[in-house]
């Protein structure tokens, strides 16, 4: 059973380069990786309760992932349009790499603000704040894969 964890070491690590690496799905690697950790011991130090707790984090990340740039924009009272534009640049920046998940919801949001307002200017804060907010989301990811092993680390301690 020892060389299982060496799988934990993996799924977790590889987690959290995929944090910032879009085509590697951080939290759900990190997520895998410690489901494992408690699988291992039977459940018995780590319960499916903490596992839960994991998986919630998890989800929350990833649902960070995909509004970020959405709530960067709607902070400074982003059109519709620039909402819309956002969110459909999210979707197909994940198929650019790094490059598409950041400039994405930027270049979409600072375009469906152009299309609605007709104001340049209006549509480069627009397309600053979605940039932002994915700045913002990616500390929040972080944070949430630290808590997550955190929280499996002090129930395997307890």
């Amino acid at each position: 059973m020892e060389w299982w964890w060496l799988g934990v070491l993996l799924l977790v690590g590889t987690g959290f380069a995929g944090l910032i690496l879009p085509v590697l799905p951080g939290l759900l690697l990190i997520f895998a990786g410690l489901w494992l950790g408690a699988w291992i011991d039977g459940f018995e130090r780590v319960g499916v309760t903490t596992v839960v707790v994991l998986g919630v984090l998890g989800a929350v990340g990833w649902i960070i992932d995909f509004v970020a740039g959405l709530l960067g924009a709607k902070a400074v009272g982003a059109s519709g349009a620039a909402l819309a534009g956002a969110a459909l640049g999210a979707v197909l920046g994940l198929f650019a790499g790094l490059p598409g998940l950041i400039l994405g919801p930027v270049i979409g949001a600072a375009a469906g603000e152009l299309i609605a307002r007709q104001n340049a200017r209006r549509a480069a804060v627009v397309g600053v704040a979605a940039g932002l907010g994915f700045v913002l989301a990616l500390a929040l990811k972080i944070g949430l894969a630290f808590a997550m092993v955190g929280v499996f680390a002090f129930a395997w301690a307890v």
